[in-house]
């Protein structure tokens, strides 16, 4: 029927898995949602031929794919964990899209969150709020990503960023310590390099190196489950350390881009350590920023914790740049 919004298949493409869905306008839902183990296919184009041939309603005629790939994308999106490549305008004209966008995956985290309700963000700090006021994602992962969404003339509009090369200070003495053991063998410890996946293992055993312990790091999974669980003491000051570091990387985030109406961390990561969070000096290093600090305290300070994020922000990203 004419007039009515579009489908729109909406995709979230990670380095390791793939999520597909069907975003249908009128309702707000997702439907048809599938997950793909990246390894498993030659190219991303197989698994949306595999996702149509599967689907048992009309095609969508719009697209728009959230890409673990920096922007700009212009004619080719090239993935950076994966050996993946592709054009938008072939993918397009392939699969008969009438419009499709890519947009990175933490633009996609800024598209969403004005539609997450309470129940898909866990409360830091309550902050106040201003709905006009722009509001920043940040997320560690793989590394460390970052976006801001603006409303220009009534338009969400998203932008991305690279937070995790961002510079990064000591603030305390074994912060120090741990900084004046690392520059001389990596030459630079930017902000990606301690507060992310890997740099938690950097993290862990570089606090070992100035404590004179002989530490070889576990998995980042293994480090945060015994520090929550109280079972490492070394695990413990590595996690506490790491909360404090990204606070500290956030608040400077926030200042830099104006995004006073809230901060929104990211990542499957983070949900899973909200109680620790929450009793890190996390919130206090976020707001420990000389003068600007009564300004800080005002900033809503939020965890999401719904696992659709990337596909909801897809949905909601408008079909072409604004």
């Amino acid at each position: 029927m004419s007039g009515l919004p579009s489908s729109r298949l909406v995709a979230d493409i990670g380095g390791t898995n793939s999520r597909l869905a069907l975003y249908d306008p009128v309702s707000g839902e997702l439907r048809s949602m599938r997950s793909y183990l990246n390894r498993q296919y030659v190219q991303f184009e197989d698994i949306v031929a595999d996702w149509l041939g599967a689907l048992t309603e009309p095609r969508p005629s719009e697209c728009c794919l959230a890409v673990a790939a920096p922007p700009p994308y212009h004619n080719r999106v090239t993935m950076l964990n994966i050996d993946w490549s592709f054009s938008p305008d072939e993918l397009a004209k392939r699969f008969e899209f009438a419009h499709l966008r890519c947009i990175n995956d933490f633009e996609a985290n800024a598209y969403a969150l004005p539609h997450l309700g309470e129940r898909d963000l866990a409360v830091l700090a309550p902050g106040r709020s201003s709905e006009a006021a722009k509001l920043a994602t940040v997320g560690p992962g793989t590394g460390l990503g970052g976006a801001t969404l603006s409303m220009i003339n009534g338009i969400p509009t998203a932008s991305a960023s690279e937070p995790g090369h961002m510079g990064l200070t000591p603030a305390s003495m074994l912060e120090l310590d741990v900084f004046r053991h690392l520059l001389p063998l990596s030459g630079e410890v930017y902000a990606e390099f301690l507060v992310s996946g890997p740099g938690l293992q950097r993290l862990y055993e570089a606090l070992g190196a100035v404590l004179g312990r002989n530490t070889v790091a576990p998995p980042p999974e293994v480090i945060s489950a015994k520090a929550q669980r109280g079972e490492c003491e070394h695990c413990a000051l590595t996690l506490n350390t790491f909360c404090a570091l990204l606070g500290s990387i956030c608040g400077d985030y926030v200042l830099a881009n104006g995004a006073y109406g809230g901060l929104y961390l990211a990542g499957g990561f983070l949900s899973e350590m909200i109680d620790f969070l929450r009793q890190s000096s996390f919130v206090q290093r976020f707001r420990e920023k000389g003068k600007m600090q009564s300004h800080l305290v005002d900033v809503p300070l939020y965890v999401i914790t719904c696992e659709t994020t990337g596909l909801l922000g897809a949905a909601h990203a408008p079909s072409t740049i604004t």
